[in-house]
């Protein structure tokens, strides 16, 4: 009996086949087309192939990485080893124990076949600004899931860490630690105190980031309390003693992540990874071959514009620029090495005429208007007449010229399609993420952050 492939397995298989398909591509010999391979290129879009590698191997891991944020002293590690419900992670009084990524294992679902990650960071406040917000940055977008950890009332540097963090629009959990020694918080009014931050920073709205069901309380490491203990002989004595952690709600919700959409989860982020790479190697492409592609687009443009002035047939006119403005796009694809199909390329161009509105409308109507009059003055009199001429060479060099410019136009609007639509196609990153996210259900991690992946 062959077993049914889950929606979250078949998510993952997806991602993976895509992943690999990019790294093929990019990595091989055969994007560079003709053109010998770039020593600058590659140089350039090195850091990008590294990040295509590494999310995939995550996904050859199965490893979902929960990174731990926030202030010195919050309670960051002391979760950590609450969930690991042993003293792996060292803590205590000292300022900033935590100086280091730390990196540990954690397996709360063995039957799935997750492998958790759980890092543990220094505290934001340790490191300074931009440098702390590109920290922040670079561990978040390698990660599946944050836990920002807060205790105490929020201060204006963990709503600016919370800010950046979430900017990286990877899902996020808002733990507030150290329940037992601040009973008076609550969801609501932790989630009227962001509202209130939001409005004196002016930074953006949370108020559609972090929801109050986002929102869990926990004591990693509750404060010891004094014990008194009677004995039958009537002695009494006191000890301390430190209660278990209360980290329940926390562990129930990551639980129900990891079941419910634990390998989604793993196979979004992993797109989302390569999505960007993939951007990023299409601009710097662009970017450094901008010289050799202006030349191709002049040379497409100055050959249209005289084959559409000595061709006297309306309807060679339009097809045999149709056909070039085709080559063109091709050329340009070759010239990136940015994969395309002479299916998509007339897919491409049907967008270009589109979004190009009057210009190329005016291009196709003067093939017509001036095509007719070209075509008229050899049928009525041929060069019999100078005046005959005379229309023939007029129309035909504003025809010529219209046309050229029109391919011009189509070179350039290419390029920037070319550079966004590389993670298109049946295969690309971008169409997965939208596939996956229309699948997702409400009241789900993934789903809050739906709108803002699909508006990439």
């Amino acid at each position: 009996m062959v077993k049914k492939t889950s929606r979250q397995d078949a998510h993952f298989n997806q991602a993976r086949a895509s992943l690999q398909q990019a790294i093929s591509w990019y990595s091989g010999f055969r994007r560079h087309g003709s053109s010998p391979p770039d020593e600058r290129l590659q140089t350039s879009v090195r850091k990008d192939l590294q990040s295509l590698q590494a999310a995939l191997d995550k996904l050859d891991r199965n490893a979902i990485r929960i990174s731990t944020f926030g202030l010195v002293s919050c309670g960051k590690s002391s979760l950590i080893n609450a969930l690991l419900k042993e003293q792996v992670v060292a803590t205590g009084p000292l300022h900033g124990v935590t100086q280091s990524l730390t990196i540990l294992r954690w397996n709360p679902l063995p039957d799935k076949g997750l492998n958790v990650e759980l890092i543990d960071t220094p505290g934001l406040d340790e490191v300074a600004g931009e440098a702390r917000a590109e920290m922040a940055r670079e561990i978040a977008q390698k990660s599946d899931l944050i836990l920002f950890v807060v205790a105490g009332d929020i201060t204006k540097t963990e709503y600016e860490a919370l800010y950046e963090l979430r900017s990286t629009q990877k899902p996020l959990i808002l733990v507030f630690n150290k329940v037992d020694l601040y009973p008076e918080q609550d969801r609501q009014k932790i989630y009227r105190q962001l509202q209130q931050l939001n409005s004196a920073h002016s930074m953006g709205s949370l108020e559609d980031i972090i929801s109050p069901n986002e929102i869990v309380m926990v004591a990693a490491k509750p404060q010891q309390i004094l014990v008194r203990v009677e004995s039958i002989d009537g002695t009494v004595n006191t000890s301390w003693e430190t209660p278990e952690p209360q980290i329940e709600e926390l562990q129930k919700a990551l639980e129900q992540i990891l079941q419910k959409e634990g390998k989604s989860l793993l196979a979004l982020n992993a797109l989302v990874q390569a999505r960007d790479a993939e951007a990023n190697i299409a601009h710097k492409t662009i970017e450094l071959r901008q010289e050799e592609a202006q030349q191709i687009i002049s040379k497409y443009a100055r050959y249209k514009a005289i084959a559409v002035a000595i061709n006297p047939i309306i309807v060679l006119d339009l097809l045999g620029g149709l056909i070039a403005d085709l080559a063109l796009i091709r050329s340009l694809s070759k010239l990136y090495g940015l994969p395309i199909t002479t299916y998509e390329a007339g897919n491409l161009l049907r967008r270009i005429l589109a979004s190009s509105g009057g210009l190329l409308l005016g291009e196709i109507g003067s093939s017509l208007v001036l095509g007719v009059g070209k075509s008229g003055a050899i049928l009525t009199s041929g060069f019999e007449s100078t005046g005959a001429f005379t229309v023939y060479l007029g129309t035909a060099s504003l025809q010529g010229a219209i046309a050229g410019y029109g391919t011009y136009v189509i070179g350039r609007v290419a390029q920037v399609y070319l550079e966004k639509g590389c993670t298109w196609g049946e295969m690309g990153a971008s169409t997965l993420i939208n596939e996956i996210l229309s699948q997702i259900e409400p009241n789900t991690i993934i789903y809050r952050l739906r709108q803002e992946l699909l508006q990439q």
